[in-house]
């Protein structure tokens, strides 16, 4: 058996209601279920770490490509820094002015 490194962690009431529950329903230990839980979220463990969801990119690109459509001759904003700060100067005095 590997060398066990003690943790002590703050979890809510209802987590720890949870976790007791599972522990008897399953008969491990709670420090077992935690341990099986972070083998889960690590790719050494049942479930990938990050599964990306194909769903959701091809919503995205459906959007994006629906924005070029809707804009085809559109040109991208240029700028460069110190048109940015100037903009944002006159902004900030305009609001100072105001007051």
């Amino acid at each position: 058996m590997a060398e066990m490194v003690r943790k002590q962690i703050y979890i809510q009431e209802r987590h720890e209601r949870l976790l007791k529950r599972i522990s008897k329903a399953r008969g491990v230990s709670e420090a077992e279920l935690i341990r099986q839980a972070i083998e889960r979220e690590t790719v050494g463990g049942k479930l990938p770490l990050l599964a990306p969801d194909q769903a959701a990119w091809d919503k995205i690109l459906r959007f994006a490509n629906n924005r070029k459509a809707l804009r085809p001759s559109a040109r991208p904003y240029r700028w460069n820094r110190p048109d940015a700060y100037e903009e944002r100067e006159r902004r900030f005095t305009k609001r100072e002015k105001g007051k």
